[in-house]
């Protein structure tokens, strides 16, 4: 299989030297000149940890062009505000029956995408799909060398729309049998467990981290932090019963995403969790844990939910104050209804629409 993996941060870079090393062709896009011509050099990504291994990849390019034309998956594991604009620079390069895999989709990745796709004029038979996570834990221990500290047994995957997540399975679960179909992207979408930690971590620990304390992001956790984070996710569990999907708790979702977590708590769960265990704090504010997961999980999980007519206050306060707190107004380019096409639909036509 000709695999095209765009992205080559810390899970690109291990996606593609996982499927290299069960003797895929992949060609590794990025856009950093710097780490592409180190990479093209060595030609190879190796794997410590919890998965031991070197891939030998076919080509490192800095044209995407290049590597999605004649890919027949195409594995995007950038930050999922890059989604639209990666859809717009390919849409020409697409031909009928490749598939686009987001790793992850955040929360309405799928629909962002194919929305892009069409108004880029695509007009390719292409099914897309987003990942409810990422298969790994993993950080970059320098390129070309990633510790993979931890691998997800299950990983919820589904398309738009969900009758194509068959098909879709069926081309990627030789390589990745811990896939598995969701009903919809809904429930990939609304099972964005990040956007339930992150901001929440992040927000209560504001000023140690502009402090420069440094502190393990997971392994610190507090009951207090821990408690607010379950009351913060009872919105996102009332919308997914708003629209007919039994969601995960935060609690639940660590025990199915790795079963040797030890604990009965939530608090327990993260700091005995062994693939978050070395995760530490960041040192900014402006990071990706606010300025991904606001705009492309706090945000829609909030719209969806207040055009279902739950009560969604912790979600748009969280939203409210994260703006103020960074100066960016998260609405403005966020992954609002109306930019993910569904403004003006209501609770059954959103489900129609999807399906």
């Amino acid at each position: 299989m000709r695999v095209a993996v765009l992205g080559t941060g810390n899970g690109g870079q291990a996606i593609a030297g996982w499927l290299a090393m069960q003797g895929h062709s992949v060609s590794l896009y990025g856009r950093n000149e710097s780490i592409v011509e180190f990479l093209n050099s060595r030609k190879s990504i190796e794997l410590t940890g919890a998965i031991n291994g070197v891939g030998v990849l076919a080509e490192v390019t800095g044209n995407i062009h290049r590597s999605v034309s004649g890919a027949d998956v195409i594995m995007i594991v950038t930050t999922a505000n890059a989604h639209g604009a990666i859809a717009r620079q390919i849409a020409g390069d697409l031909s009928d029956g490749q598939v686009i895999i987001l790793n992850p989709g955040r929360t309405g990745g799928a629909l962002e995408f194919k929305r892009a796709l069409e108004a880029a004029g695509c007009n390719a038979r292409v099914y897309v799909a987003e990942a409810q996570t990422l298969v790994y834990a993993c950080r970059l221990v320098e390129n070309g060398l990633v510790n993979i500290i931890g691998v997800k047994d299950k990983v919820l995957l589904s398309t738009v729309p969900s009758s194509d997540t068959e098909y879709v399975l069926s081309k990627i679960t030789p390589a990745y049998p811990c896939f598995c179909a969701a009903e919809n992207v809904l429930r990939t979408s609304l099972e964005n467990i990040g956007a339930m930690f992150h901001p929440c971590v992040l927000l209560f620990n504001a000023a140690t981290i502009e402090r420069h304390d440094v502190f393990w992001f997971y392994r610190d956790m507090t009951p207090e932090i821990a408690n607010f984070i379950e009351e913060f996710d009872k919105e996102r569990l009332a919308v997914g019963k708003a629209y007919g999907i039994d969601l995960l708790s935060v609690n639940e979702w660590i025990s199915y995403a790795y079963p040797a977590t030890q604990g009965t708590t939530l608090c327990e769960k993260m700091k005995n969790n062994p693939a978050y265990h070395d995760i530490k704090s960041p040192s900014t504010i402006f990071t990706r844990q606010l300025t991904e997961d606001i705009p492309t999980g706090v945000l829609p999980i909030m719209e969806l939910g207040e055009a279902a007519g739950v009560e969604v206050h912790l979600l748009r306060s969280m939203v409210d104050i994260c703006s103020r707190l960074l100066r960016i107004d998260f609405r403005k380019d966020g992954r609002t209804l109306e930019h993910l096409g569904l403004d003006g639909k209501t609770k059954d036509e959103i489900l129609t629409y999807l399906s």
